[in-house]
């Protein structure tokens, strides 16, 4: 990263890296190239993660998403089952050849994650730089998501803190950020898909189920960032969501995913 003559712009290491292509499992992230990660918010049972792949894998998504670790407001509110619930997670991928995915909390679980595809860090821990400079020193994708009052430079810099270390291998995601309105759960920052790319070449995906807190919106905002310029989308999927332990009010059905993954590639389609 060098800092530009009399100016506040950055230009960023990987803004000089081109045609970056990144291998999550079977699924290949570049910009010419369009995801959908999809999966629970928390994985409850085992029973539960293996349905949700089959039905997930059967709907058009190619990575497999779902919590272990949860970072909830409420202490009282379910926390996931940990551990068990990533050995869950993988088991239920080999099943249906699904690369996955899952977020970190803590640094010091780093060895639980060897054996996943990619590891997510969440908003709360986009400024958490050990963890970062940790994962930079390991080669597993991280998705990076942009923290709820967080601008694309300090973004950008967290991504730096995981490429300064060795590891290439990030996508970033937007998933909304904390404003005045309280509609939504958060406003999600289109805009960021087609600004951020001004400034690097890495590839960045949306989450429409964090941003809106909405399940009827979770398809209209995932067709507009596919429209926008996205490289992918992650979205939170259950197949009974009025049931689900955390995160209900966004979680879609597995057929209300098929509907958007159909539309997305129609839309990819039409633009080229």
């Amino acid at each position: 990263m060098e800092k530009r003559e009399n100016t506040k712009e950055y230009e960023f290491s990987n803004k000089r890296m081109t045609d970056i292509k990144i291998s999550v499992g079977d699924a290949l992230f570049s910009n010419k190239n369009f995801n959908i990660i999809a999966g629970p918010c928390s994985i409850e049972s085992e029973d539960h993660i293996f349905e949700l792949a089959h039905d997930i894998k059967k709907a058009g998504a190619g990575i497999l998403r779902g919590g272990a670790f949860k970072l909830r407001t409420s202490p009282y509110d379910f926390q996931g089952l940990g551990k068990v619930a990533l050995n869950y997670l993988v088991s239920a991928g080999k099943k249906e050849n699904l690369p996955t995915v899952s977020e970190i909390i803590d640094v010091r679980h780093i060895d639980y994650y060897a054996d996943l595809d990619m590891i997510q860090v969440g908003a709360r821990n986009m400024k958490n730089y050990t963890l970062l400079r940790e994962l930079g020193r390991g080669d597993i994708p991280v998705l990076l998501k942009r923290g709820m009052d967080s601008t694309y430079e300090e973004l950008l810099f967290a991504a730096e803190y995981i490429m300064s270390e060795g590891n290439s291998n990030v996508i970033l995601c937007e998933r909304g950020i904390r404003t005045f309105e309280n509609y939504t759960r958060n406003t999600l920052d289109i805009s960021a898909v087609p600004a951020l790319k001004n400034f690097t070449n890495l590839p960045i995906i949306v989450d429409p189920s964090h941003s809106t807190g909405r399940s009827e919106l979770v398809e209209p905002v995932s067709l507009g960032a596919a429209a926008a310029g996205a490289n992918g989308l992650i979205i939170e999927v259950h197949k009974n969501p009025s049931k689900a332990l955390s995160d209900k009010e966004q979680a879609v059905t597995p057929s209300e995913l098929s509907n958007i993954v159909e539309k997305s590639k129609k839309i990819i389609e039409v633009l080229g």
